[in-house]
């Protein structure tokens, strides 16, 4: 693999870092804003979800708009929709304006996720296409770790007593450091080149033909352009692909796979876990504090298997990762499910004595109950306290009450965020920029990035709700149970792709 190659796969991909980045503060900004705007759950799900919901558009047509325009303008919209995105979020002074903030970055993301694969996979060799386009993926995990980094630095800095954070900036300061990394990858996308494919689709030989020379040597340059040409010449008689194509007998097997990939990917919780992540780890009862480091050791997790994708994807193949990690999704969701039923509730006089900024004599109206049940429990609070008083302190107020093996949760989380992201993360990205021709592949992998994203929003937009009126075990077991029916349906279905060229591909899975 050489180096210019990879140095553009990272900048391009550096979309996917913002798209982490963003996901992952979330988790922490709405611990401080959802009190500040007095959100209730559902106001609370659109504001973390709402990006998702804008994606699903930008997703839809952002494939055929590159194919028109090219992929690279886009990508430099790209990135100046994340930085606006970034500094409207942090000045928001309503919650109309904050979610509006947030869905420009949504449509930023959206166009990100399926723009930089396709890039990736369009200038690089057949040999190292899938380690170049789970860049993508580790970008997005590197994205995830610096966010929750960043989160942990300002709540340790505003427990402290800061004197520069307030209850009124601290998300907002959460929110503003995504302006730096927007505004890097803004300037370093114009020194990347056009992808040299998309050149020979616009009859610019010559130009496709010396990005291949810059990017892999003479000698490689010239046997991919005659790959590219002898397929491009074989498509001048078929029509300008339409989206009822995508649906034809010969493309309806990868369609297929693409679309239960994609619901897969999603389904299974993965946003869930990210954007509520310090909601969930303050369920377990280890505390507000403990919940944002252990969203730190989560995202490092997932930069850490990320990696294992990488050097392992190209040389195991698609289909054994995507397998042994379903597996693996499944089996550590039912472990979360089955820690959280065994959780049990309730504060003695001691434990009500030990916190603060409440009404303890009110909290004494539920002194000795004991509550089996998390939804029965949050219920019980939120009717005492209020919901804004008691968002303010859930991990305070769970953490007195709560008498449960939190380990058990903790390491179902961490083996589900360290399967995934070997797993349905990268590979699913690879797989959509291998399984479909070049005329129809910028449209494909948007209908399925559209499914994908919906799928994301409705997971996303529903979970606090899942969280109050079906509680932790009931939410975990659901994605339980998909991931382990998605396990034995790939098993069935999925083909392998590793090691051939994009020509080849076509040949074998669709005139095959």
């Amino acid at each position: 693999m050489n180096k210019p190659t990879l140095f553009i796969a990272f900048i391009v991909s550096l979309g996917g870092f913002l798209f982490g980045f963003d996901a992952g503060i979330i988790s922490g900004v709405m611990a401080y804003a959802g009190p500040f705007f007095s959100l209730n759950d559902a106001q609370n799900g659109w504001a973390t979800s709402c990006p998702t919901f804008a994606a699903m558009f930008s997703m839809l047509i952002s494939g055929k708009l590159s194919d028109a325009v090219g992929r690279k303008p886009i990508l430099i919209v790209v990135a100046f929709l994340y930085a606006l995105s970034a500094l409207l979020s942090a000045y928001a002074n309503s919650y109309e304006m904050l979610y509006i903030a947030r869905m420009i970055g949504g449509v930023a993301f959206g166009a990100a996720l399926i723009l930089a694969p396709v890039y990736i996979a369009e200038i690089a060799s057949a040999k190292n296409r899938g380690t170049l386009v789970s860049i993508q993926q580790l970008n997005i995990m590197l994205g995830f770790f610096a966010a929750f980094l960043s989160n942990y630095f300002f709540n340790k800095w505003y427990s402290g007593g800061a004197e520069f954070l307030t209850d009124e900036n601290v998300w907002r300061w959460m929110l503003g450091v995504e302006l730096v990394p927007a505004v890097i990858y803004f300037g370093c996308l114009f020194f990347v080149p056009r992808s040299p494919r998309w050149l020979y689709s616009q009859n610019r030989t010559e130009q496709g033909h010396g990005v291949l020379v810059r990017l892999h040597g003479e000698e490689l340059a010239t046997e991919e352009s005659a790959a590219i040409a002898k397929h491009l010449l074989e498509e001048q008689h078929i029509e300008k692909a339409t989206f009822a194509e995508m649906f034809k007998p010969h493309l309806r097997f990868i369609v297929g796979i693409g679309l239960i990939i994609g619901i897969l990917q999603q389904a299974t919780g993965i946003n869930a876990i990210y954007f509520y992540a310090t909601s969930i780890f303050k369920q377990t009862g280890i505390g507000t504090d403990a919940s944002f480091t252990s969203g730190v050791l989560l995202s490092f997790i997932s930069v850490l298997f990320t990696v294992v994708a990488m050097v392992t994807i190209d040389r195991f193949g698609r289909r054994p990762l995507l397998l042994l990690g379903i597996g693996g999704i499944a089996t550590s969701l039912l472990l979360c499910a089955y820690g959280f039923s065994q959780a049990k509730y309730e504060l003695t006089t001691d434990k009500i004595a030990q916190l603060e900024n409440v009404d303890q004599a009110v909290l004494s109206e539920a002194k000795d109950v004991a509550f089996a049940s998390d939804v029965a429990f949050k219920k019980r609070m939120k009717e005492l306290l209020g919901p804004d008083v008691y968002a303010k302190n859930e991990g305070a107020i769970l953490e007195a009450a709560i008498d449960m093996n939190a380990t058990i949760v903790l390491v179902g989380v961490m083996g589900f965020i360290a399967c995934f992201s070997f797993s349905l993360g990268p590979v699913m990205w690879v797989l959509l920029s291998e399984l479909y021709p070049n005329k129809i592949r910028g449209m494909a992998i948007g209908i399925i990035g559209l499914v994908n994203s919906f799928t994301a929003w409705i997971v996303a937009q529903i979970f606090p709700w899942e969280l109050s009126n079906l509680g932790n075990s009931v939410s975990f077991l659901i994605f339980g149970v998909i991931a382990l029916g998605g396990f034995f349906l790939l098993l069935k279905i999925l083909p392998e792709t590793k090691g051939k060229s994009l020509e080849q591909l076509e040949a074998e899975l669709i005139h095959g």
